[in-house]
């Protein structure tokens, strides 16, 4: 258990971030999951406009450090990779 008022400080603060972080998370797992259900329905208009609200939505967790930046890239690559091969 915390005992010093820096400890204390620290865990109400890291409290406050995980509550932030896992919001965070959970958005952009639901913008992604967006896209991937337009490109499972067909749709290329649905999941283009999903897309481009998706990618800087990933690209702003990985700079808040919510997720690693090759972890957002690689979920960006792919995403635009299925994107394109619908339009194939």
């Amino acid at each position: 258990m915390a005992n010093t008022l820096q400890s204390k400080k620290r865990v109400r603060r890291n409290e406050r971030r995980r509550i932030i972080n896992r919001a965070r998370r959970s958005r952009i797992r639901t913008f992604i999951k967006k896209v991937e259900t337009a490109i499972a329905a067909g749709d290329k208009d649905a999941a283009t406009a999903a897309f481009a609200v998706a990618e800087p939505e990933i690209r702003r967790g990985a700079a808040k450090g919510v997720l690693h930046r090759n972890t957002a890239s690689r979920k960006i690559s792919r995403l635009a990779r299925k994107l394109q091969q619908l339009g194939a």
